[in-house]
């Protein structure tokens, strides 16, 4: 019999015995009633950038979709499995959440895949090679900046393509003309792992501010 992961189970007694008593309530009124969050969080499957723990949120606050590189598709009703656009559609139509935010972070390593012309494929299917195309104009023109670090590249890509996702979202009927009925607002940001620090989009000049308060 497989046995689940001990640090798991210990992490689950101390869930029980702490947050879920302090409250138990807003979760039972949760089950009855159902989720109605007001954000919607695209963000890195990375372990170390979980935005539940960097926004200090609590159950049923916000709706997070993870995948590779926090990247959203363009939208494509081809007929084909499309996880991200189907969680985007559920938030946008049915949760009709008032807020996107597009979450990249730093050292993320599906970036520094994108960034590597002699990245091997981790397996036949390459799945994280054809996710990452999506990026592949933007990272060769990065990757032939020799003014630029490696670090300066990482952290370029990084955040073009947190410009690109947005770009991709308002290729979706529902996303652009929610946002232009001044009822869904689109957000961009990145989170630096290393420091904590959190850098806003500036949705004019599209710059990142760092986060101040």
């Amino acid at each position: 019999m497989l046995r689940f992961p001990d640090s798991l189970v210990t992490g689950y007694r101390n869930f029980m015995t702490g947050r879920y008593v302090d409250e138990r309530e807003r979760y039972r009124v949760l089950a009855e009633t159902g989720q109605k969050p007001q954000t919607l969080v695209i963000a890195c499957c990375d372990s170390r950038a979980a935005p539940e723990t960097i926004f200090g949120a609590g159950p049923g606050e916000l709706f997070v979709v993870r995948n590779v590189a926090n990247m959203v598709p363009p939208y494509e009703p081809d007929g084909q499995y499309h996880a991200t656009s189907a969680a985007l559609e559920f938030a946008v139509q049915a949760l009709k959440v008032r807020d996107i935010i597009v979450m990249g972070h730093g050292r993320c390593g599906g970036i520094r895949a994108a960034l590597d012309p002699n990245a091997e494929p981790l397996s036949p299917g390459d799945f994280i090679g054809k996710w990452m195309g999506l990026l592949k104009p933007a990272a060769e023109q990065i990757q032939t900046n020799s003014v630029m670090t490696a670090g300066e590249r990482q952290t370029a890509l990084e955040r073009v393509s947190i410009r690109n996702s947005i770009a991709n979202l308002k290729t979706f009927p529902c996303v652009k003309i929610l946002e232009e009925r001044g009822k869904l607002n689109i957000h961009g940001a990145w989170f630096d792992i290393g420091n904590g620090e959190l850098w806003i989009m500036n949705r004019e000049t599209r710059d990142f501010e760092r986060l101040e308060f």
